[in-house]
């Protein structure tokens, strides 16, 4: 869909102002309280395990470690190339693996404290599955073109007050064989942290949590789709068993 359209449909959520400050309504949570939730997981490495959600084969039956030729290599991609076969190059799976797990785990961080998670793919085959992930999940996706200054002049395309995404998350990071996506570098400009799938011809060097990996093969696609999907999933619903725990442990203290 498109982004316009996707941001005036999701109104309530992305429009906000800044009210004074008033006094706490009865039978709302301590501020205390919201602290604790929000402080908590980041005291434990793999607060969402994560880690649980893959493994070292779920990635090479993907296919996540086929990259491309060896002379569409990027310079930077060199450091996540294990060897090369029959001139074509292989990604370490070892480097893909951890760089994996930190990526999903600072994607369900973001879905714990409610952030806005877009997903940016511009490959017209996964057009389908890209946005159906994102829907799965209660977030937001962009598969068409992306129109210079969606971020950069949102105030002055969608007026004062529009919410840009807290997360953006590119399944593909190339508009097309030679050319990086638009909306990485417009996230850098405003500091909004990406997550990218990096193939052997891409520049990681603009994505804040980069996933060397395979990103034309309808497999490895799936899986990254499937393993944001379940992050999402599961980051919601630990927010709310943890806002529901309070609740009980308040009302039993009497507060």
């Amino acid at each position: 869909m498109a982004l316009p359209r996707l941001l005036r449909a999701a109104a309530p959520r992305l429009y906000s102002t800044v009210p004074a400050p008033a006094p706490a309504p009865a039978g709302s949570r301590p501020r205390a309280d919201d602290d604790k939730l929000l402080t908590e997981p980041l005291n434990h490495p793999d607060f969402f395990s994560v880690k649980e959600l893959f493994t070292l084969k779920d990635l090479f039956d993907a296919r996540v470690h086929l990259g491309h030729k060896k002379g569409c290599r990027h310079r930077f991609m060199e450091p996540y190339i294990f060897g090369c076969r029959l001139d074509q190059d292989i990604i370490d799976l070892d480097q893909t693996m951890q760089h994996l797990q930190l990526a999903l785990n600072f994607t369900a961080h973001v879905a714990y404290r409610g952030g806005i998670i877009l997903f940016v793919s511009r490959r017209r085959q996964f057009c389908h599955l890209v946005e159906s992930t994102a829907r799965a999940c209660g977030e937001y996706a962009h598969t068409r073109y992306w129109q210079g200054g969606l971020l950069t002049n949102a105030h002055i395309q969608f007026g004062p007050g529009v919410r840009l995404p807290d997360l953006l998350i590119f399944l593909s990071t190339l508009n097309n064989v030679f050319e990086p996506h638009v909306a990485i570098r417009d996230a850098a400009k405003m500091n909004i942290p990406t997550v990218g799938v990096v193939d052997t011809n891409c520049n990681p060097c603009l994505i804040t949590y980069p996933i060397p990996g395979n990103d034309d093969s309808p497999a490895a696609v799936e899986l990254y789709c499937r393993l944001f999907r379940m992050t999402i999933i599961r980051a919601k619903d630990k927010r709310r068993q943890s806002e529901a725990v309070e609740e009980l442990q308040r009302k039993a203290q009497g507060k």
